[in-house]
């Protein structure tokens, strides 16, 4: 019963927060460009110290399992689309790719912190899930996507974007004093904790005022392979995960963060990459928005079964 509370309370707190930031667009206080500025103050600074004060006491040997089991699912999901996409709709590298990653890509370092936190209790089970997909799956999109269209600036630009990302970054700081046990001074930690208190708010704040501001769906004239992505981001992704970290001997609280991870709606990159590239524009919004709207009720059903 108290657990059952717990999340109630959790669910509700995220929902208050996102309806503060839909209810200022709404009156105008932001529009879209200081929706934007919202996220990327999260992303930049709030999300990093967030990230680096997190990662720094995970302990690594535990994550492995919940890396696997991320890592598979994320890799069934995009395969899936690929194959039914190309069968179905004959669609050239650049789409499929697109879509690929639309219904397998998590918004692990926005959504996906702020569900950790306040619905498993841990922010540290997104992890696994962030690091997989920042360090090895968007290089090689990126380098792919410079490939096929040319519009890009190489191998070197893609790495550029590995090794100049904040997250990445702090991921990394946050990898290294986990394994080496390092403490951060003090003068340090306290305004990372400081700054790792507002990115949370911020993000659910910009979350919410982008659901106000989206534009209408199906318009676009790609429903069939908006429905496929968001079908398989929201419901095969989850249920992979659970099946594998259920085989990996996962339980708990732990396997809740797995699930719940896979089930977040797909990341806002893929949108920048598709405008970047020019290729796949259309899916990449629709599948976002419809993730993102059902990803709270299927996070709360997961929640509901599993916790």
């Amino acid at each position: 019963m108290e657990h059952d509370m717990d999340l109630l309370i959790g669910f509700t707190t995220i929902l208050v927060v996102i309806a503060a930031g839909a209810a200022l667009a709404h009156v105008g206080v932001l529009d879209r460009r200081s929706q934007r500025t919202l996220g990327e103050i999260a992303f930049f600074v709030a999300s990093p110290a967030l990230m680096v004060v997190t990662i720094s006491q995970v302990h690594l040997e535990s994550a492995a399992a919940n890396l696997v089991a991320s890592s598979v699912s994320l890799a069934a999901s995009f395969a899936a689309y690929v194959a039914l996409a190309r069968l179905r709709w004959r669609l050239s590298t650049g789409p499929l790719l697109i879509g690929g990653l639309s219904s397998a890509y998590v918004n692990a370092g926005n959504l996906g912190i702020a569900m950790a936190a306040y619905v498993v209790g841990d922010i540290t089970v997104v992890v696994p899930a962030l690091l997989v997909q920042m360090m090895v799956v968007q290089p090689i999109a990126l380098i792919v996507l410079d490939r096929i269209t040319g519009r890009g600036e190489g191998i070197a630009f893609a790495l550029k974007r590995l090794f100049t990302n904040p997250l990445t970054l702090a991921a990394v700081v946050g990898v290294v004093l986990a394994v080496t046990g390092w403490r951060i001074p003090r003068v340090v930690e306290d305004p990372l904790q400081l700054m790792a208190g507002a990115a949370i708010p911020l993000m659910l704040m910009s979350y919410g005022a982008a659901l106000r501001l989206s534009p209408p769906l199906g318009k676009a004239g790609h429903n069939g392979e908006v429905l496929l992505a968001s079908v398989l981001k929201l419901v095969v992704m989850p249920v992979i995960a659970w099946a594998v970290a259920v085989g990996l001997g996962i339980e708990g609280r732990a396997l809740l963060g797995v699930v719940i991870t896979a089930a977040l709606p797909t990341a806002q990159n893929i949108f920048l990459h598709a405008t970047r590239y020019r290729v796949g524009e259309d899916v990449a919004r629709e599948t976002i928005l419809i993730t993102t709207l059902a990803s709270l009720p299927i996070a709360l059903l997961v929640a509901v079964v599993l916790g």
